[in-house]
């Protein structure tokens, strides 16, 4: 039997350059491989937020991106997610603690829907009626400051801190709050 030649499907691939969304400066995140421009249109990309931000801090927390226009060889991505690694919010929370978590559906000012789960750990137990309280400030407060501002405000918040910072001040009233964090927010 004769051996079929063919050619190698490694060899009719492209190389694609894909640069992260405004809000990021549009940096460029890596290369990836594609047959052509429909083949790479709609994959999401995983990257660590400390190697788009250069800060260590942001070491715990990982972006997800979806690639939504190509043009030539250079490929546009979107925001899809950010999100705190398992094992740093596993770290949080430990014995003799409280933690109040929210999920919140918002709105910007311009319009674009997020999803943002936001949790308080609070310094020691806490009764039930304080940490009720806590989730609803905390839920008022994300929602309060979504509606008025734009979508890349909201998420240049939540990576600089000032969105928790703001909630941390105002829920320390109620009960001594260890930390704010917001554990995700995802483009819905």
């Amino acid at each position: 039997m004769a051996v079929q030649k063919g050619i190698d499907k490694w060899k009719t691939k492209r190389w694609f350059t894909v640069y992260a969304p405004k809000i990021f400066d549009e940096q460029k995140i890596c290369e990836i491989p594609g047959e052509d421009e429909k083949a790479v249109q709609g994959r999401n990309i995983k990257i660590s937020l400390d190697s788009l931000t250069h800060k260590p801090q942001h070491s715990v927390s990982n972006v997800i991106m979806r690639i939504e226009s190509v043009n030539g060889d250079s490929a546009h991505t979107k925001l899809v997610m950010i999100e705190e690694v398992y094992s740093y919010i596993r770290s949080l929370v430990r014995r003799y603690r409280s933690v109040s978590s929210v999920v919140v559906p918002v709105k910007s000012s311009g319009g674009d829907s997020f999803v943002i789960k936001a949790m308080a750990i609070t310094k020691e137990r806490t009764a039930a009626s304080r940490l009720k309280a806590i989730r609803k400030l905390v839920e008022e407060r994300i929602k309060e400051m979504s509606a008025e501002n734009s979508s890349d405000w909201i998420v240049k918040s939540v990576i600089d801190g000032t969105m928790q910072a703001d909630i941390y001040e105002r829920a320390n009233k109620i009960a001594q709050i260890g930390k704010i964090e917001i554990r995700k927010i995802e483009s819905a």
